[in-house]
């Protein structure tokens, strides 16, 4: 099984002055759900290198068990470290694709060709795409058989009320909740910071931090679904 994680490259978070990034545990998360299931692992970024980790992601109140296994873990941090470059990645060498959030993708996933091109592309050849918290910004231009991808499908992401509890809902470029609303998805929430992941098809959102682990755990599960004979790979 191989699965390729698209992560951020962008590290300014609007006009604040102040840095952003991909979320720590967003990635972290996920990672080990993914590695300790034996799965062939690529990391790519919009620019490749070094992704930037949003330094709030950070903080002691925010530690996870994920992220400490991530900080004594050298050949994880060096794989973080030489991301390729998105632009390199075909979605014919891989299983699915997985996106971590931060607020970095709004402002650099959301409307970046080769990531909207790359997912229409997993999702035109029948393979999974999956989105965590800010990260569903980035199907916001995605389209298929004509229409948004998100439309009339049940998905989650960062709501509304969570932007606002971290004071940032004039800052983003837009509300995650509202454009996934105004493309015709089915939007559904918990309430802020409990873990809630959704598999509609081939899609699978996540709505916060807290939601990576069960919407990596959602994509292995709808890939082994997929791959069982008496389930097939047709989903919408």
């Amino acid at each position: 099984m191989r699965i390729l994680m698209v992560l951020t490259s962008h590290d300014r978070l609007g006009d604040t002055g102040r840095k952003t990034g991909f979320w720590l545990e967003e990635f972290a998360a996920p990672y080990y759900v993914f590695r300790d299931a034996g799965v062939a692992l690529m990391l790519a970024s919009v620019k490749g290198g070094q992704p930037p980790v949003d330094p709030k992601s950070d903080l002691p109140e925010n530690q996870t068990p994920a992220m400490t296994r991530f900080k004594a873990d050298p050949v994880a941090q060096r794989e973080l470290a030489s991301t390729v470059p998105l632009a390199d990645m075909r979605s014919d060498d891989f299983d699915a694709v997985f996106y971590p959030g931060g607020h970095g993708p709004m402002w650099d996933l959301a409307d970046n060709p080769d990531s909207i091109a790359l997912i229409e592309s997993f999702y035109n050849s029948g393979k999974p795409v999956a989105a965590v918290c800010h990260a569903p910004a980035a199907l916001h231009r995605v389209t298929y058989r004509g229409d948004p991808i998100v439309k009339g499908k049940r998905v989650t992401g960062f709501t509304n009320d969570e932007e606002e509890e971290v004071g940032l809902t004039h800052v983003v470029p837009f509300l995650v909740e509202d454009e996934l609303k105004r493309l015709g998805g089915r939007f559904e929430k918990v309430p802020n910071w409990q873990s809630f992941a959704i598999t509609d098809g081939r899609l699978i959102t996540g709505q916060n931090p807290a939601s990576s682990t069960a919407g990596a755990q959602a994509l292995l599960k709808l890939l082994s679904d997929m791959q069982s004979p008496a389930r097939g790979s047709s989903a919408a």
